[in-house]
């Protein structure tokens, strides 16, 4: 049987490589973006090309309306969905605590952590056997800063992704009776446009000499990582947070 994949912000770094590897491990996989079509199509061209199955879908998570729609598509489209990534996520411009305006904590919440939140909810619409499906399995992707808090950059985006575990905890105690497994990656340094988003583009070279490893990571070992988690590999793992973070 083939199983039906979605990774939400699928159009670039650590969302684009877990599309590539899990469609090598045959999954078929539907691509989310909020606005950056082309790179989504890029990643479902890549795909195709390896002669694997993928599409992309529109929609901001951080909009019920439109994680509903996403969701209607899949369940249009293939009935069913056997494994979700929540990948999307903002990094917000580095600053001090006391200059985060209310505006930007929520907008960081609204993406990190309830779209997390609604993407779970409508996955379990879909894998749950009361619903009439056959179980599953859920990744979010977390950060390091959730346990190291993001202090002096952006505590906003640390507290975001402390939620993201947590949740990931309280899903995975509720739904192992339905077979779903839920887990969580904790990217640390990762070579991807992150940081520039963030206003420091050298941010991860700057600081990984605070690596044990001594170098920054990339989103293919991320990606690695978090397909291990969907797999049948990791049958009995669940309600786990696997730091990918070169030890720091």
């Amino acid at each position: 049987m083939v199983k039906t994949l979605l990774i939400t912000g699928g159009s670039r770094g650590i969302g684009a490589a877990t599309a590539l590897a899990a469609a090598r491990d045959g999954w078929q996989v539907v691509v989310n973006y909020r606005s950056a079509k082309a790179g989504a199509d890029t990643v479902v061209e890549a795909i195709r090309e390896a002669g694997g199955e993928a599409w992309s879908v529109a929609g901001d998570i951080s909009r019920e309306e439109d994680v509903l729609a996403i969701f209607a598509a899949i369940r249009a489209r293939h009935g069913s969905l056997e494994g979700l990534v929540n990948n999307a996520g903002i990094l917000p411009r580095i600053g001090r605590f006391e200059d985060i305006s209310l505006a930007r904590w929520q907008e960081t919440l609204a993406i990190n952590t309830t779209g997390a939140f609604l993407c779970c909810r409508e996955a379990v619409r879909l894998m749950a056997p009361r619903h009439g499906g056959k179980g599953g399995t859920i990744v979010n992707v977390s950060s390091m800063a959730a346990t190291l808090g993001g202090a002096g950059e952006f505590l906003d985006y640390g507290a975001s992704k402390g939620a993201v575990e947590t949740l990931t905890i309280g899903l995975s105690k509720e739904l192992g009776p339905d077979q779903i497994r839920v887990n969580a990656v904790r990217p640390g340094l990762i070579a991807t446009e992150i940081h520039e988003s963030a206003g420091d583009a050298s941010r991860a070279e700057r600081l990984k000499s605070n690596v044990p490893l001594g170098r920054i990571g990339s989103a293919e070992e991320t990606a690695s990582v978090i397909t291990w988690l969907l797999s049948d590999a990791a049958s009995y793992v669940t309600g786990t947070s696997v730091a990918v973070s070169g030890g720091r």
